[in-house]
């Protein structure tokens, strides 16, 4: 297994975590050179790759009347394009095992309408979901999968996920309650083992099937 992250300590720890045979590779997803190289040097130190897991994105939260060409870029850049062009690396590779590649999308880009304040988000996740169709069309000896994930708060402590980090407070207090009036929060969240389990499953998928799309969404209180 080949972990790839932009942030060294970040991967350290997540190197320590999953044990000693995993590769810790320094990756930013916005930079056409290091993802590719970053894609090399995992295939080099595996021997090829078979399946490919990208979970990378971000989501600032403004109305969209706020959100600049500088934001507008950054998340395209990090949710769309990146996933891009680590595919586009990873191809020949996946294409010679015949192996799978998950994304991890959301409920905002497909299953509701797009959250106020998320706006810039949901375009780049609905965006990600027709990418990751279009792969699909053009490449069917791979294994293209969406996974659709609905309120998830990762793990605990370093893996707890940092999708609200640099948030205005001021503003997800005001949006917070729209949010549940029109329940797009289910009340609960996804146990993040659980999504581990769903895309480990899609990744175990032999060659003659495929999983086009899944989604994860927590059970709602009763």
């Amino acid at each position: 297994m080949a972990l790839l992250a932009r942030r060294e300590g970040r991967l350290a720890d997540a190197v320590r975590e999953v044990g000693a045979d995993a590769l810790a590779i320094t990756c930013d997803v916005t930079d056409e050179e290091s993802a590719r190289s970053a894609i090399q040097q995992a295939a080099n130190g595996l021997g090829g790759i078979d399946a490919l897991v990208y979970a990378t994105g971000i989501g600032p939260l403004a109305r969209l009347a706020d959100v600049d060409a500088a934001a507008w870029r950054q998340v395209l850049d990090t949710n769309v394009i990146g996933a891009a062009l680590v595919t586009a690396a990873a191809l020949p590779h996946l294409t010679a095992s015949g192996g799978t590649a998950a994304y991890l999308s959301s409920i905002s880009g497909s299953l509701t309408p797009p959250w106020p304040g998320l706006g810039a988000y949901a375009v780049s996740k609905a965006a990600l979901d027709k990418l990751v169709e279009a792969w699909r069309e053009e490449h069917p000896r791979i294994a293209f999968t969406r996974v659709t994930v609905g309120d998830c708060a990762g793990g605990e402590g370093d893996s707890m996920t940092g999708f609200n980090a640099g948030w205005d407070l001021e503003l997800a207090t005001e949006l917070a309650p729209i949010w549940m009036a029109r329940q797009y929060l289910a009340g609960s969240l996804v146990e993040v083992d659980e999504l581990v389990n769903v895309v480990h499953n899609i990744l175990r998928c032999g060659p003659s099937a495929n999983i086009p799309v899944v989604a994860v969404v927590p059970r709602r209180p009763a």
